[in-house]
């Protein structure tokens, strides 16, 4: 059965306001919460980027029930794969085994911070793949030694770790990251609602574990004043990863995507009140194989949230379990 889950938009919302939706968010019946791990916003219109890791960890200890993962952390060059593994287990612990580690290759947007600049695509992959493995050791809560390609780890141990790891997600895009996710991960990551990413994970080793996906929406009774918000907060959408894990700021994100009308907006993202808009968005994952799907309600504040929640709890979850 596929499970629904909200996504905690640190983009777009500051970090208190994010804890209460993640208990509204288990109160109205979503089985899992991602949340986005920015050091930036897209836009400046979003407006806010705290920190998803003590974020998480409070979200973990205000919440009982929903699974938890990060959608996705870079655990290259912001943050060196160690720091990753530590801060990973430590939530693992917190939140008594409901946390996922969700990986990626990043986002300049979010690296470029400390300076040591962007590598190629295939270089990114060539880290987060070593990342994977400098991670894995470390949670067995050894001793750790490491002289890779890229990383050092000079007498690495993490001192808390669970008795069951956190398991690892793997964002994929396209055959590269797919054969990584497959040979390395215990779940499938994407944004794009692609069988064909499926059968390439499958065929690297992924067949059986989880597909992850997520979709946005901009729930509002005035449908048009949701086109508008989508429009204002989501127009960067359109430029699709590759482009968009190129860009190094919001001044990129804003001019890349000045052109992209409130028509193109309203015809990729389901704005306003239909349920059968959002269920029909949420089938092409389903179709595609993928076994969670999490939704962004687009809008960061409470007025544009609360909303979003009982609207789900009656209408727009009763009619996602029917698929």
């Amino acid at each position: 059965m596929t499970k629904f889950g909200y996504t905690l938009m640190t983009e777009q919302s500051d970090p208190k306001s994010l804890v209460e939706f993640a208990v509204q968010a288990e109160q109205v019946g979503f089985d899992f919460e991602v949340s986005s791990d920015h050091y930036f916003p897209w836009l400046d219109s979003m407006g806010h980027a705290p920190n998803a890791w003590v974020t998480l960890g409070a979200v973990a200890h205000a919440t009982e029930r929903v699974e938890l993962m990060t959608y996705v952390t870079c655990p290259t060059i912001r943050y060196h794969p160690a720091v990753v593994a530590q801060q990973a287990a430590t939530l693992g612990l917190i939140s008594d085994g409901r946390f996922l580690l969700g990986l990626g290759s990043g986002e300049n947007l979010n690296e470029h911070v400390v300076g040591r600049g962007w590598p190629a695509a295939a270089v990114r992959t060539e880290m987060l793949s070593e990342s994977v493995d400098i991670i894995r050791k470390l949670f067995t809560g050894e001793y750790v030694e490491h002289k890779g390609e890229h990383f050092r780890v000079v007498g690495g141990k993490l001192w808390d770790v669970p008795a069951t790891p956190p398991q690892i997600g793997i964002a994929v895009s396209g055959p590269l990251s797919c054969m990584l996710a497959g040979e390395k991960a215990d779940a499938m990551i994407a944004v794009e609602p692609k069988a064909s990413l499926g059968e390439q994970f499958d065929e690297a080793g992924g067949r059986g574990k989880p597909r992850i996906g997520q979709l946005p929406i901009s729930y509002g009774t005035d449908r048009d004043a949701a086109i508008d918000r989508a429009h204002d907060l989501f127009r960067w959408f359109g430029g699709g990863w590759k482009v968009n894990a190129d860009l190094p700021g919001t001044a990129g994100f804003d001019a890349a995507s000045q052109f992209v009308t409130k028509d193109d907006v309203a015809d990729s993202i389901p704005c306003g009140s239909d349920v059968g808009a959002v269920v029909e968005a949420v089938r092409a994952f389903t179709d595609a194989g993928f076994t969670h799907v999490a939704l962004v309600q687009i809008g960061g504040t409470h007025e544009q949230q609360d909303p979003f929640f009982e609207w789900s709890q009656h209408e727009l979850l009763p009619a996602l379990r029917e698929l």
